[in-house]
């Protein structure tokens, strides 16, 4: 289950498919919407991708991510021309368990255009538990179109 919350003056679902560039401001905070770490997903991913791992440790940091990209993932293509370039300073932080609702959110830290059709945004993105900790955090870079 996946809710999408955009927030800062978007007012319907067509304005949300052309974000451009200049749009974007920094220091602006989008949520990346809610995903719940369901489970049944649990089992299967430690099963075939982390045998020996112990459901009960939590979701694995592999797990984090893949839920944290499928967010990320669905806001941010909504930009126009969107690229993701590059995903650094990864931090786990916990491992949330079945059940537990994670919130994302993104912050814009910089943007630099780049040539008159796009501009590189760089951001901050974070998953967080129920109780507002920080479970996963990452920067990222990436190519957004810019008006014409």
């Amino acid at each position: 289950m996946v809710e999408m919350h955009i927030a800062a003056g978007i007012k319907n679902m067509a304005e949300l498919l052309n974000i451009h560039f200049e749009q974007i401001e920094v220091g602006q905070v989008v949520s990346l919407g809610v995903i719940a770490v369901d489970g049944t997903s649990l089992a299967l991913y430690v099963e075939r991708f982390l045998p020996g791992w112990d459901d009960s440790y939590g979701a694995p940091d592999g797990m984090l991510y893949a839920l944290w990209s499928r967010l990320s993932f669905e806001a941010c293509s909504r930009w126009a021309g969107f690229k993701m370039l590059a995903v650094d300073g990864v931090r786990y932080l916990r491992n949330p368990p079945a059940g537990e609702l994670l919130r994302g959110r993104v912050t814009i830290m910089g943007k630099d255009p780049v040539g008159d059709n796009k501009g590189v945004v760089i951001a901050q993105q974070d998953l967080l538990d129920e109780a507002g900790r920080l479970v996963f955090s990452c920067l990222t870079r990436s190519l957004v179109a810019r008006q014409s």
